[in-house]
């Protein structure tokens, strides 16, 4: 979810080349046969104000029938009248990313258009860091998050989340597996790199919702060496840094690891160590709760009409596929 930086010049930039698109129909390409650097010139949404470019307006194409399907949104509940701001730490590809020329696509991003859509407001893209993100939405500076989130206690004591989709969690280690990282105990005495405010550094240190359980913990109780957790604040930084062999594995969702792998196969590999699958949420503040249950019946009529599998599948995401009865489950951590 994020913009890149590299400590040396000689280290590549990783980024997803996909053809042009500027409205919720984005497809992305085929992988680049070289590492090329359009994430790193792509401009963040960085003020409150919504950016006309990252602004898309609802389709027109259903006209009539469109309009008498709206889904009303209490008055005084969005920040901006008639638009949906959306924070979104990007790129953390396949939910959210930039295509070609700059403008945010993937499962999470249509996901969102299409809510904004059906509740007749145009829906606007704010790229925010997701170690900050929720308080960016609490403070105002967007009206929810759609953001690869897991549901955990610690998240639902400050926003209310709807489940939309669930992830287990997946190492990504070099091409090859050279260090034979299969099971759990294979990552102790292992640097592995996370990003910054995620459940996956929470896991490795057992601090948040994993306190008492985590990973390096675990290390110590089987008498191993503790694993050596270096947090990034921009997830493609983490990533960058297995690229240019600073640490051993990088530790993300199971449908960013995957999509890494397939787009650069000759670079990284899945290591084959899967975590527990986890709800992951679209965030609302707590006190919009007009808002947030129309929020709510936009994602469970997507279900139901089949829009919501259409999106996930364009993106290869449809393994984490929620059921309405999930969507209606409000705040659920498992």
């Amino acid at each position: 979810m994020r913009s890149l930086r590299t400590a040396a010049a000689a280290i590549a930039v990783l980024a997803i080349t996909v053809s042009a698109c500027t409205t919720a129909a984005a497809t992305p390409s085929p992988a680049p046969a070289s590492v090329a650097p359009p994430v790193a010139s792509a401009p963040p949404v960085a003020s409150a104000a919504p950016s006309t470019a990252a602004s898309v307006a609802p389709s027109p194409s259903a006209g009539a029938a469109a309009v008498a399907s709206i889904i009303p949104v209490p008055s005084g509940q969005l920040v901006f009248a008639g638009k949906l701001v959306i924070c979104s730490d990007i790129p953390y590809p396949p939910q959210e990313f930039f295509d070609a020329n700059a403008n945010p696509i993937g499962s999470d991003i249509e996901i969102g258009q299409e809510i904004a859509k059906r509740l007749g407001v145009t829906p606007v893209i704010q790229n925010s860091v997701f170690d900050t993100i929720i308080a960016a939405v609490t403070a105002g500076k967007c009206d929810i998050i759609i953001s690869a989130q897991n549901i955990t206690s610690a998240r639902i004591k400050q926003v209310d989340m709807i489940p939309y989709f669930q992830a287990g969690q997946s190492f990504v280690v070099a091409a090859g597996n050279p260090l034979g990282i299969k099971v759990q105990n294979d990552l102790c005495g292992k640097k592995i790199a996370a990003e910054t405010g995620t459940t996956e550094v929470d896991y490795l240190q057992g601090t948040g919702g994993y306190k008492g359980q985590g990973l390096s913990a675990a290390c110590t109780k089987a008498k191993l060496p503790v694993i050596n957790v270096k947090p990034f604040g921009k997830d493609s930084d983490a990533l960058l840094a297995l690229q240019a062999g600073q640490v051993d594995a990088y530790f993300a969702d199971s449908p960013v690891a995957g999509y890494y792998t397939v787009q650069h196969p000759d670079q990284f590999a899945l290591s084959g160590l899967t975590l527990g699958v986890a709800l992951e949420g679209i965030s609302v503040p707590q006190n919009n709760t007009g808002l947030r249950d129309a929020i709510q019946q936009a994602l469970v009529a997507m279900i139901n009409d089949g829009t919501y599998l259409n999106i996930l599948k364009k993106y290869g995401d449809e393994s984490g596929a929620v059921t309405a009865a999930d969507a209606m489950s409000l705040n659920k951590t498992q």
